[in-house]
């Protein structure tokens, strides 16, 4: 709380002036980025009240938000409609009204460069902007995934070059995102939300804006921890998920079924947490995350080899996929060389319109090198267009019993709810499982080659 002394300072008047518009839902909130992270949280904001701008580079999404044309699976059109209409949510690409906001918060990508190191260059031409129109009274917030150290020492310097201080004119903080492409169980409004800052005003003040709209709100000692603890998070999943797809390569050389052991261990009710195998990581964290921390870990020469193994296994599974193929088209007297393979799904988790990262594009970059001829089914990416490294540019074609029955083997790689797996096996002459998809399919079952 903001603590009364004998003598008021410059610093208490501005600290307590923002808080008291943050709790009257009076300030202006500036959203930077308005992707899987920025426009759930700007709508969230809005539904309580806050006046929100959202800003993007993008002119044609700016376009869309305006027009509520709704893109991302986790917000619901109507609520961004509703916002739209009451005039509570506009965008634009103009980043001198950033100096109209009272509150910005950064939701930008941070990907990997070619060389695995980490890309801030988002973050950093984003501070650029709010630097040109930093003002006394301004808190800004940093969402995006990076190494910790990032908002103390890249954000805080570029900022106080305008001669303003943290904690007395303007504040900042870090709280990271942890959304969840997809889950409707849980959404930016019911998730935790871990903050901290760079002073206790900073803190504060950070801890009573998301307060407004998140149910529990976690404080940690600063943002460096809060850095963290992101990362951690994420590179737990990807070292357990590497965990189990080296249990799988190994099951598969057993002769053992690895879905039947995992669901099996997972009857437990304590001791473990089930994680499942599958033909690579992808999204827009556990293939990254886990790089953050092994490039900032060299900066105190220290060599975070566990976590890099995890990474060096949940590459090779991909490859691994490749020789499952090979060996499910070797059964039926065929070669890889000039067989055709149907793909089914790309994105990198089922029921989700995101393939960043998705392990289906390096398969399929790779199922090409051997020879093979390439099509696809995905019901939420309606095409692959070249991005990040990728040269891949495919067009979805539609799930018919003759496609299916043309392939020389249908490899499922992201396992979609809306699939009728049963016709999918009955039509194909071979399916090579990454996700156990047809768990359930009864019949025709010496088709399929589970990894």
């Amino acid at each position: 709380m903001l603590t009364v002394k004998n003598v008021i300072t410059n610093e208490d008047v501005v600290a307590k002036t923002l808080k008291e518009k943050i709790e009257k839902h009076q300030a202006k909130i500036g959203v930077i980025g308005l992707g899987y992270v920025g426009l759930p949280l700007a709508v969230e904001k809005g539904k309580v009240g806050f006046p929100v701008l959202g800003f993007d580079i993008n002119p044609a999404r700016v376009d869309r938000v305006n027009a509520a044309d709704n893109y991302i699976g986790d917000v619901k059109d109507e609520d961004l409609k509703a916002m739209i209409d009451k005039g509570l949510l506009q965008a634009t690409t103009d980043f001198s009204r950033l100096a109209e906001c009272d509150v910005v918060i950064i939701c930008v990508p941070t990907p990997l460069t070619i060389t695995r190191d980490p890309d801030i260059s988002y973050i950093q031409a984003s501070t650029e902007e709010i630097r040109k129109c930093l003002r006394p009274g301004q808190i800004i917030t940093l969402e995006s995934t990076t190494y910790p150290g990032t908002t103390e020492q890249v954000i805080l310097p570029l900022l106080e070059k305008t001669g303003l201080k943290v904690g007395q004119d303007f504040f900042l903080a870090f709280s990271p995102e942890r959304v969840d492409p997809g889950n409707k169980r849980f959404t930016t409004k019911n998730t935790s939300k871990v903050v901290g800052g760079m002073t206790p005003y900073c803190l504060e003040i950070a801890y009573g804006l998301y307060n407004q709209t998140i149910s529990n709100v976690v404080p940690v000692s600063s943002p460096a921890a809060a850095e963290l603890t992101k990362v951690f998070e994420n590179t737990y999943r990807a070292v357990n998920i590497a965990m189990v797809n080296e249990l799988m390569m190994l099951c598969d050389r057993m002769g053992i079924d690895i879905w039947e052991v995992v669901e099996a261990a997972g009857t437990k009710p304590f001791g473990i947490q089930t994680f499942y195998p599958g033909p690579g990581v992808g999204g827009h964290c556990i293939p990254i995350d886990p790089f953050y921390l092994t490039w900032k870990a060299r900066e105190y020469d220290f060599h975070t080899r566990f976590i890099e193994l995890a990474g060096e296994i949940n590459v090779e599974v991909s490859y691994y996929v490749i020789n499952k193929v090979m060996r499910a088209l070797n059964s039926v007297n065929k070669s890889l060389k000039d067989s055709n393979i149907f793909v089914l799904g790309v994105a990198y988790k089922k029921d989700i319109d995101d393939m960043r990262e998705s392990p289906a594009l390096k398969i399929i970059e790779l199922l090409r090198k051997q020879g093979a001829n390439i099509v696809y089914h995905d019901p939420y990416i309606p095409v692959i267009e070249p991005h990040g490294g990728s040269t891949i540019h495919l067009e979805s074609v539609p799930l018919t019993d003759a496609a299916l029955a043309d392939a020389d083997t249908v490899l499922i790689l992201t396992d979609h709810t809306d699939v009728d797996y049963e016709r999918v096996v009955e039509k194909a002459k071979l399916v090579v499982d990454t996700r156990n998809a047809t768990k359930n399919v009864l019949r025709n079952r010496e088709k399929i080659a589970k990894i």
